[in-house]
């Protein structure tokens, strides 16, 4: 490749992913419920219809295990994710929410560093056990 096209053809930000899950409903009461996500229904270009969980610019698309669209991952395995979101939010308020829905903090809070910097982050599972870190920005 020549350091041209290596400096031309670049992906600027992810539009999307996509979480192969076992059961659609637990998933999107999970990430609306706990993470506060919207639940939303997409026509494709096909005509089907399929469900995301949409958060600020961003969207996750899900497939249904055994049903998935094409195409599609190699190996679509629910709990394979380890996925971090940032917050506003200060990680004690976190803490009591995750509480009273009965969601176990794995970790945390603890230090950790993210693609713009340092974190502090809380660890979670989504129904499918995939990791779900919960952080804030910090300056250390």
């Amino acid at each position: 490749m020549t350091k041209t096209t290596s400096q031309t053809c670049r992906v600027k930000v992810m539009d999307h992913l996509v979480l192969t899950v076992r059961n659609i409903p637990d998933t999107v009461q999970f990430y609306t419920d706990v993470l506060g996500m919207r639940a939303a229904q997409f026509d494709t270009a096909h005509g089907e219809t399929r469900w995301a969980l949409a958060y600020g610019a961003h969207k996750i698309n899900l497939h249904q295990k055994g049903t998935e669209f094409e195409p599609k991952a190699a190996h679509p395995t629910p709990g394979s994710a380890d996925l971090c979101f940032l917050t506003d939010t200060p990680l004690e308020a976190w803490i009591k929410h995750l509480q009273i829905r009965a969601i176990k903090v794995e970790e945390g809070p603890v230090t950790r560093t993210g693609a713009m910097g340092p974190l502090k982050s809380i660890y979670m599972r989504d129904p499918d056990h995939n990791l779900i870190e919960v952080s804030v920005q910090s300056d250390a």
